[in-house]
């Protein structure tokens, strides 16, 4: 595996009075304001149906103290261990092996200190009683935790997880096209550092970026139907305003698609007077959150595409050793040595690297007379938990507006509705306005003077948005903005080059084909429409495949096979006949072609509603199609088997047929699937938190988390949601104080003193 590039962020400019004394004394008393170990009495979580968790705590640093608990008790030490990388003492445990991202956290630690007296009290409240939490669980369960583990975290470790950082993964991949064999003789900026974390939004440079807690979904051997199951990982979100409801109140849907082990986690905080949020959270820290509602609004993300780092190239000055020429001037490199300490046998033992930086960025490489730097918009932003705390609290889109224009949260399309009948949808990236053509992570920009880099953000309200637009609906499905609503016709120009560049997919049209009519929707309406099954792909091309089969004259099984095709409901449900053979014959078909080998039409921005359809090549496709008819014979018993007989959900005792297929089939419900020793597909990503809200007077919700509550095996929440989702239905979410005790399994006090 490629170690992350080492280096360390750009320097950043405090306000003085953050580092004076009296600042670092009330952080200090905030911190040790309430004793640890009596926080339990001051909160209580509340099981209902399936193991949810309702934390009712007196005051907000419980309710964080409530949350760390939970991620520990249901996902065991994953949550403690990210907060000791992020405090920069992996190799304090785990030996030396362990310390190459202890470097660049100490670093973000330093500025996670400095700027922790300019959050927001309730913010700063919600870190302390996060690291109050994971202490108390790790003082009372050391067994499931590695020697030497920490039980002093504080609220600094826990909010350097929001701690913004460089585009590593873009330097990374610009380093690699640079180096030559001479490398060795180039003058790297450092070794070490943070990897770029894979948080549920994504991208370089933002806030919530939990490295290695999240494993990214793997792609499939190529060549056949295995290569189609783990491509559009991304999220859906609807929002219907009341002109399409039938209460005459907006509705919301949130349904990400991501790997089932990447820690999404149903909860529900209240904090009389103060907090009542109900939805996502992310293990592994406390302001994962992304998605869900209160009593006034909600939200749902959807991945974006956007271009927040470039590199830069300085020149280096020939006359003086570590500096760099920028507006004339000759500036010295920053060298800052960074100290990491491991654990070796049974003594502490110490390693110290070295980085820089410049007024634009770290530095990435040095070479050929140049200085190559990565500069990151929200590289150093602290405050993405305080935003997210902001609009959970938030009771009317001006004030959900006001927490986004904070910034701090730099990816990701937000889909908005509200009691008031509000849909809202942006576009939303901290995105650099550019006074040059984007390099990428492929060209480095030359820069004499500050102007030739950016330093400006495209203004918020100027980023692609919707506000209550005609027709009544927003959606979204990863696709870019320009098609979220075509009521008011298409328009596919960008105010800014940097903009995303016009994409629809398959699932997004199929999507537009569901949300777009006149029909007015009841919740349960927008339940059943989330599980539409069909394969918008066999739509568009099956005609075309029927065709050439038929002008080869099939007999046999071809030829029976063919009849099966045409009878096909072009469905991806679990008791349809015909999908299996009509993925295997695609997989084969379309097997190492761009798009415009593959249709008579690929996808066009010309013509975004119809295409692609049709297939280039009828004499591939038809022998395809013969191959597809044996090899599906060869390896399920039959080529009419069922979908869900080959396609599964597996958890725990669970094994039951699952409906569902890849977004590149053109399937609304996608799900991503391994092949497990028998030769069946097991779901292991995509579809698998659904949540959909009405905003009545009460809200009124359904929910399902396939993968359960916890990932303990042992835990009775570890499966008990999988044959449910698999069949298609949600549970009745609790979120009045009456539901929720009506529907109350188990009560506790989180850390209790036997």
């Amino acid at each position: 595996m490629t170690k992350p590039i080492p280096f360390v962020r750009s320097s950043r400019r405090i306000p003085a009075i953050a580092r004076t004394g009296v600042f670092a004394a009330l952080a200090a008393l905030a911190l040790g304001a309430l004793p640890p170990t009596e926080l339990w009495q001051q909160v209580e979580i509340i099981r209902t149906a399936h193991g949810v968790p309702h934390i009712r705590a007196e005051n907000i640093r419980a309710a964080g103290y409530a949350m760390a608990w939970l991620q520990l008790e249901d996902y065991g030490p994953k949550t403690a261990l990210n907060v000791l990388r992020a405090r920069g003492e992996m190799g304090k445990v785990f030996g030396h092996d362990s310390i190459g991202s202890d470097f660049s956290y100490r670093r973000a630690r330093a500025h996670a200190v400095e700027t922790y007296p300019l959050l927001e009290q309730a913010t700063r409240e919600i870190y302390d009683g996060f690291a109050a939490g994971l202490n108390r669980y790790a003082e009372l369960h050391p067994e499931e935790f590695p020697a030497h583990f920490p039980t002093d975290f504080s609220g600094y470790d826990v909010a350097t997880l929001d701690i913004g950082e460089p585009a590593w993964a873009a330097a990374r991949n610009f380093v690699a096209r640079m180096e030559t064999p001479a490398r060795d003789t180039a003058r790297r900026g450092g070794r070490g550092g943070r990897a770029g974390g894979a948080g549920g939004a994504g991208g370089a440079g933002g806030g919530s970026n939990y490295a290695g807690v999240y494993d990214d979904i793997g792609s499939e051997a190529a060549g056949d139907a295995d290569a189609l199951r783990n491509d559009n990982v991304g999220s859906n979100a609807w929002a219907f305003a009341p002109s399409r409801t039938k209460s005459g109140k907006a509705i919301l849907l949130r349904n990400p698609h991501l790997a089932w082990n990447a820690g999404y986690y149903e909860a529900h905080m209240t904090v009389p007077g103060v907090l009542d949020f109900y939805g996502d959270f992310r293990i592994g820290g406390p302001f994962a959150v992304v998605g869900g509602f209160n009593k006034h609004l909600g939200w749902a993300t959807t991945n974006n595409a956007q271009g927040l780092s470039e590199i830069y190239a300085l020149d280096a000055d020939p006359k003086l050793p570590d500096h760099y020429l920028l507006d004339g001037t000759s500036l010295a490199l920053t060298r800052e040595l960074q100290r990491a300490d491991f654990r070796h046998g049974g003594t502490m033992s110490t390693e110290t690297r070295e980085a820089w930086y410049t007024t634009l960025g770290p530095v990435i490489l040095r070479a050929n007379g140049k200085i190559y730097v990565v500069k990151t918009a929200g590289d150093g932003e602290y405050r993405g938990g305080e935003q997210f705390l902001r609009m959970m609290r938030a009771t009317s889109l001006a004030e959900w507006k006001d927490a986004m224009s904070l910034r701090a949260r730099t990816t990701s399309n937000f889909t908005y509705a509200d009691h008031a009948g509000n849909i809202f949808f942006v576009w939303n990236a901290r995105l650099p306005e550019l006074p040059h053509p984007t390099g990428g992570d492929s060209i480095a920009i030359p820069v004499r003077t500050t102007g030739e880099a950016f330093t400006r953000y495209v203004p918020f309200d100027s980023l692609p948005h919707f506000l209550n637009p005609k027709g009544g609906y927003i959606h979204n499905e990863n696709s870019s903005p320009h098609f979220t609503n075509v009521k008011g016709g298409i328009d596919t120009t960008n105010a800014y080059p940097n903009f995303e560049k016009p994409s629809f997919s398959l699932r997004s049209q199929l999507a537009l084909q569901i949300v777009g009519g006149e029909n007015k929707v009841s919740l349960e309406d927008v339940v059943k429409m989330k599980h539409t099954y069909t394969m918008l792909l066999a739509d568009r091309v099956k005609p075309a495949l029927v065709a050439a089969v038929k002008a080869t004259n099939p007999a046999g099984e071809v030829a029976a096979a063919l009849a099966l095709m045409e009878k096909w409901n072009n469905s991806g449900a679990a008791e349809a006949k015909g999908g299996m053979l009509f993925e295997t014959w695609w997989g084969r078909y379309s097997q190492g072609k761009p798009d415009s080998l593959r249709y008579e039409k690929a996808w066009t921005a010309a013509d975004p509603l119809r295409t692609p359809y049709g297939l280039s090549d009828p004499a591939r496709a038809a022998e395809s199609f013969a191959w597809a008819v044996a090899q599906t014979a060869k390896l399920y018993g039959s080529y009419d088997v069922a979908w869900g007989d080959v396609h599964r959900v597996r958890r725990g005792t669970v094994d039951v047929p699952v409906g569902g297929c890849s977004g590149n089939l053109g399937c609304f419900r996608v799900l991503n699937y391994e092949r497990t020793p028998d030769g069946k597909f097991a779901a292991n990503g995509g579809d698998g938190w659904v949540l959909a809200v009405e905003f009545t007077d009460v809200p009124r919700a359904y929910s399902v988390l396939a993968y359960g509550e916890s990932s303990k095996p042992e835990s009775r929440w570890f499966s008990d949601q999988a044959e449910m989702f698999a069949r298609g239905e949600l549970k009745t979410v609790a979120f009045t104080p009456a539901d929720v005790d009506a529907q109350a399994v188990v009560r506790y006090r989180p850390g209790e003193k036997p």
